[in-house]
């Protein structure tokens, strides 16, 4: 661990820092009636108001407004409002009914039999039914579209539309996290119609069935969305309408909620919480999350191939310091990628730096002089994290240089392997196998390490089948022996979810999806 000095003049030094750095960026690459935010709520209004917009602050640009190709945190927040999901999480994360009103599963696990429901219209106005849910699945498997989602159901075997409102989902082999996995992105239904006249221009105009549909969006700025007139649930959604502002300086996002310039702010910076807290006019919400956060790193190239600079890295960063330093009380360490309060979090506690350890790797590995880049989304805080991994990793001999790349063009990088080291998270998800299939998986959609385990890829693969969560435990316990030793990505901290709420919002219910749901959300 750092001694006290140095987390003195670490703290010092970034507060420094703070004060001439500005930037944007997420580092997240980063749903009977729906429940979650989707629930109507007692005590609020029960229709909707007509000159209502929500002002919702993000602090990252959404890359992708496609569901079957975004891998960013900050398009899901937009995807709230315009996508509805086959199912859905409510507030305790148990798995409720979407689009799907119901559905059956069969004795051997294999396969999922789904009723939907009747009279839901896209925003074109064509109809939902089986066909359109058959052709999103199609759309996500096909090897051609390269959707980050073909990994997340890659256990599906066929997609059958029996009749107008039944699918039938059959499965290769038992996946456990199947309903989960729908409550995401993959289960979030695009209008055929649209998705195959606009091609790739998809993303640039979205259209579902959710609660509000795509008007207009100016790159880098705002996401404006209005009310579905057509919507499905009676008298709902309550706003007139939803504007996403791009806000990437966290100071500028605190002063417009204080302002009353903006509604919701995404995320609050550690250093605001108190001043939010002491704000009588605001509200603060703190709860429990899915996320990890931490260090990708290649593995598919010089210096990063070579896993003894891998485990040097990883011994190299003290944890405990840097959350002291940056995050105060809305993080923890972490050893995992199972947030604390999920079922394949084992509680081992998260590794100490040790100095001497990372210097003998390093010799051992014949390395005397390793440098890496390090790739960070241009923000505060992120610039923070990154001057205290710099110092870290410079004590044991390794020299850091950081760069920074706007959040999608880093995704980007990733996705192409263009890079040494990048700090970038995950959101996290309710399944284990949200948390790690598609990051460690050979091929994976989110492998961005360019790891590959054949021995890995069995027990990932092993981990689906059972519904005893204890048998999944075991064999993720296995996994995590082999990461742990093998090092594609460092994992440092699970950080608490925080938003911010000016004081006339109703109708915010926090979800440890960490998604604003906004169905309900009027003021």
């Amino acid at each position: 661990m750092l001694h006290g000095r140095l987390v003195r003049l670490l703290s010092a030094l970034l507060a420094v820092g703070l004060l001439v750095i500005s930037g944007c960026s997420s580092s997240n690459p980063d749903s009977s009636t729906p429940s979650g935010g989707n629930t109507p709520q007692t005590g609020q209004p029960s229709a909707p108001k007509a000159d209502v917009v929500l002002r919702i602050a993000l602090n990252a640009d959404p890359p992708k407004l496609d569901p079957h190709q975004s891998t960013a945190l900050v398009d899901r927040q937009v995807f709230q409002s315009l996508f509805d999901k086959l199912v859905d999480f409510d507030k305790d994360l148990n798995v409720v009914p979407g689009l799907a009103e119901k559905w059956e599963v069969s004795a051997d696990g294999k396969t999922y039999t789904f009723f939907l429901r009747k009279g839901v219209k896209f925003h074109d106005g064509t109809a939902f039914n089986a066909e359109a849910v058959k052709y999103n699945f199609d759309r996500m498997l096909d090897p051609n579209f390269a959707s980050p989602r073909k990994s997340e159901i890659s256990a599906v075997d066929k997609v059958t539309a029996v009749d107008e409102s039944t699918i039938k989902i059959e499965l290769k082999q038992p996946f456990a996290g199947l309903l989960a996995t729908l409550a995401d992105r993959a289960g979030m239904i695009v209008s055929p119609a649209a998705a195959k006249a606009a091609g790739v221009d998809f993303v640039n105009n979205p259209v579902g069935t959710g609660p509000f549909k795509f008007k207009d969006r100016l790159k880098g700025d705002s996401i404006n969305l209005v009310r579905n007139e057509e919507y499905w649930q009676k008298d709902l959604p309550k706003a007139a309408g939803i504007t996403y502002k791009t806000v990437t300086d966290e100071n500028v996002k605190l002063v417009n909620l204080q302002s009353g310039q903006l509604d919701i702010i995404d995320t609050v910076p550690a250093a605001q919480v108190p001043q939010l807290k002491s704000d009588a006019r605001l509200k603060v919400v703190i709860g429990p999350s899915l996320q990890y956060q931490g260090l990708w790193l290649n593995t598919t190239k010089a210096p990063l191939n070579n896993k003894l600079v891998r485990q040097a890295i990883g011994a190299a960063i003290d944890r405990e310091a840097l959350i002291k330093v940056v995050f105060g009380e809305v993080a923890v360490p972490a050893s995992s990628p199972f947030a604390p309060g999920t079922p394949a979090n084992n509680k081992k506690q998260a590794p100490a730096r040790d100095l001497a350890k990372a210097k003998k790797l390093l010799s051992d590995a014949g390395q005397s002089n390793v440098s890496v880049a390090l790739k960070i989304s241009p923000s505060p805080i992120n610039q923070q994290i990154a001057q205290v991994v710099q110092n870290m990793l410079g004590e044991a001999g390794i020299k850091v240089t950081i760069e920074q790349e706007e959040f999608g063009q880093l995704l980007d990088k990733l996705g192409k392997k263009n890079f040494d080291m990048a700090q970038v998270g995950w959101s996290g998800r309710p399944d284990p196998d949200g948390n790690i299939y598609a990051f460690i998986i050979t091929g994976g959609g989110n492998n961005y390490s360019g790891y590959s385990n054949t021995k890995v890829d069995a027990l990932l693969n092993d981990a689906r089948i059972p519904t005893d969560m204890s048998k999944r435990v075991q064999i993720y316990s296995e996994i995590m022996a082999i990461l742990d030793d093998e090092v594609p990505y460092v994992y440092l901290w699970h950080p608490q979810d925080v938003k911010g709420l000016g004081p006339t919002v109703q109708g915010y219910v926090p979800v440890p999806d960490g998604m604003i749901r906004t169905l309900n959300l009027t003021k």
